[in-house]
């Protein structure tokens, strides 16, 4: 099973958000900084996010041929694609929170997704003996567990600098009209 190392003292994204001094003591951060951490980690649930879909996705189309095989059905996995994976797109999976931003690093998550199983191509699954579909499975399936408690950490890093920068807000420690002037002088600069 590939899972997703956290290397301390780490230079990517990942090892800083889920370095624990990097929600050490919260109430001691600005608030342009608890921002800019609560930002950052935004970014990587936001890319772990992609890389569970892409592995849904996967998975689904694995699970689609099986399925295919077991009821004796004649239609290729390439004729029930855009239904496979419109279901992949519309059934709710995970947290369900809304993620505004985009991918930052789509093209490695797809490449990180492809290399997971090595020789089994997934353009042609019915090529693929159920052995090698039941094995591609189950490593798509710990990828997949991997990502998902990732995911889970860097969203309680999320929440934890919301719920901080909503403290400084209830408490009046931090005020909207002084948020909507920085905002403004940003966007004049």
């Amino acid at each position: 099973m590939r899972v997703i190392e956290v290397r301390p003292g780490g230079r990517r994204r990942i090892d800083r958000v889920l370095d624990p001094a990097y929600v050490r003591d919260p109430g001691a951060l600005s608030l342009e900084e608890l921002r800019e951490r609560r930002d950052e980690a935004a970014q990587e649930e936001t890319d772990l996010s992609y890389l569970r879909r892409l592995l849904h996705a996967r998975i689904d189309i694995v699970k689609a041929e099986q399925r295919r095989r077991s009821t004796g059905g004649q239609s290729s996995i390439v004729d029930q694609l855009a239904t496979i994976l419109s279901d992949n797109a519309l059934r709710p999976r995970g947290s369900g929170r809304h993620q505004p931003l985009e991918p930052s690093r789509a093209g490695e998550h797809r490449r990180q997704a492809e290399a997971l199983v090595g020789n089994s191509d997934l353009t042609d699954v019915g090529a693929l003996s159920d052995e090698k579909l039941a094995e591609t499975l189950r490593v798509y399936g710990e990828e997949e567990s991997s990502v998902s408690a990732r995911r889970r950490e860097v969203q309680a890093v999320v929440d934890l600098f919301n719920s901080e920068i909503a403290t400084r807000y209830r408490d009046r420690v931090a005020s909207v009209d002084d948020l909507l002037a920085a905002e403004r002088a940003r966007d004049e600069d």
